[in-house]
């Protein structure tokens, strides 16, 4: 039985036909000391059921460690989200999930999803503006619980 609701499915199922272009997520896990990879995995096979746009692709953290460097993930479980331009090449969106994505960080996923897929920013004019005016490399990090 799934994790998602019918209705839940649905709205993301609508969601997820609006996508222009395809999103790869990159599951990064290992067999052993990952207690949430389990979880974490269950979370996410749900999503390529709702959308031919939306593809997982597991990586072994241990065993791959080449991948792992590039996309600068150092700890299961893990997500980086990868999409591809109008031209159809993949890139790295530089978004990445750690731990499992239950409670706000699903929905959180669910968002990076549908704008690494093509989907309108939900940003202000205003807020473009100041983004915008940003003239030097910076990272974000962004930390929620669910709790």
């Amino acid at each position: 039985m799934g994790l998602l609701s019918l209705a839940d499915q649905d709205q993301l199922r609508d969601a997820f036909a609006e996508l222009p272009r395809p999103v790869r997520l990159l599951f990064f896990t290992q067999t052993f000391g990952c207690d949430t990879c389990p979880q974490t995995r269950q979370i996410l096979d749900e999503l390529p059921l709702l959308s031919d746009k939306v593809r997982i692709d597991e990586v072994n953290l241990v065993l791959d460690q080449d991948t792992a460097r590039q996309y600068g993930i150092d700890r299961a479980p893990a997500i980086a989200v990868v999409g591809s331009d109008v031209s159809g090449e993949m890139y790295d969106s530089r978004i990445r999930f750690l731990g499992a994505p239950s409670g706000y960080a699903f929905v959180s996923l669910v968002q990076a999803i549908l704008l690494v897929g093509g989907r309108e920013s939900l940003l202000t004019n205003e807020s473009r503006r100041l983004i915008a005016a940003v003239d030097a490399p910076m990272t974000m990090n962004v930390f929620t619980t669910p709790t």
